[in-house]
């Protein structure tokens, strides 16, 4: 059988929902984007001591931002790009290539029922957003 995809990101969905993941991605470029603007504008309106005050105003606020928001891992992955899909999706492919399933059904039954096919899926999805997109990871079976 062969997997597209939509249908390999559907299953990695469905694995990730069934053990409750969520994922916090962050934007530590905006962070630093929003530490440097306000260095500069606080130098701009108090000389030295302003680049140090909104410097540190910046960082502050810099660090609030890329605490990150945890968000359903299954809502991450249907939101990437095509490009960072494909990524995901050779990976993954790895795992399930060689199983014996008539359509996408049937592989995803068997997936689901079958404990250490979930963990390796898990593992890779979980090593593709702390890798790619510097995420942290909860579960909550």
């Amino acid at each position: 059988m062969t997997i597209r995809v939509d249908q390999m990101m559907q299953l990695l969905c469905h694995v990730s929902q069934e053990k409750g993941m969520t994922a916090a991605v962050k934007h530590s470029g905006r962070g630093a984007l929003l530490a440097g603007v306000t260095a500069f504008v606080g130098g701009l309106v108090g000389g030295p001591p302003g680049i140090a005050v909104g410097g540190a105003l910046g960082g502050l606020l810099g660090a609030w931002m890329t605490s990150g928001q945890f968000k359903p891992v299954p809502q991450i992955l249907m939101e990437l790009p095509p490009a960072e899909q494909q990524k995901l999706y050779k990976e993954a492919i790895t795992i399930v290539r060689s199983l014996d399933c008539a359509d996408i059904f049937q592989l995803t039954m068997f997936v689901m029922g079958s404990g250490h096919l979930q963990q390796q899926l898990v593992r890779v999805v979980t090593n593709y957003l702390t890798r790619e997109l510097s995420a942290e990871i909860k579960y909550g079976e």
